[in-house]
């Protein structure tokens, strides 16, 4: 209730605000440019909020999704390696870990070819020291 009739009063000090600084009286009365400034300065506010929270959904757009994809529905927490039975005692069955994403180089990958024996001498492995 508190917050309600807090809200209900930012409201309408805010179109008070709104109104005085609208009004284009001759008179320039300097509680009405008072007025004016701190509605001015509410809207400049109000405004680099906006600007804030189109920023922040871009960047968590940008980031992609906060939840993890599921690998497959048929393996089970018990089957899943390294996880232990600690979840259970909530009741909720842990999910099954995810397996790393691991990225090579050239480099890498030039290197693994010359160490094994199939691939030490082949056409393949000459062409990729071209690249």
């Amino acid at each position: 209730m508190d917050k309600a009739e807090q809200k209900r009063h930012e409201e309408q000090e805010r179109e008070m605000l709104m109104r005085a600084a609208k009004s284009r009286s001759k008179t320039e009365d300097p509680e009405q440019a008072k007025l004016k400034a701190k509605a001015k300065e509410m809207q400049r506010a109000e405004m680099e909020e906006l600007r804030q929270r189109d920023a922040n959904l871009t960047a968590l757009q940008a980031i992609g999704p906060r939840k993890k994809p599921k690998l497959e529905e048929g393996v089970t927490a018990s089957a899943a390696p390294g996880v232990s039975g600690i979840g259970t005692l909530s009741g909720k069955t842990p999910t099954p870990l995810r397996p790393r994403i691991k990225r090579v180089n050239l480099r890498d990958m030039l290197f693994y070819l010359e160490q094994e024996r199939d691939t030490g001498k082949s056409q393949m492995l000459y062409k990729a020291y071209l690249k």
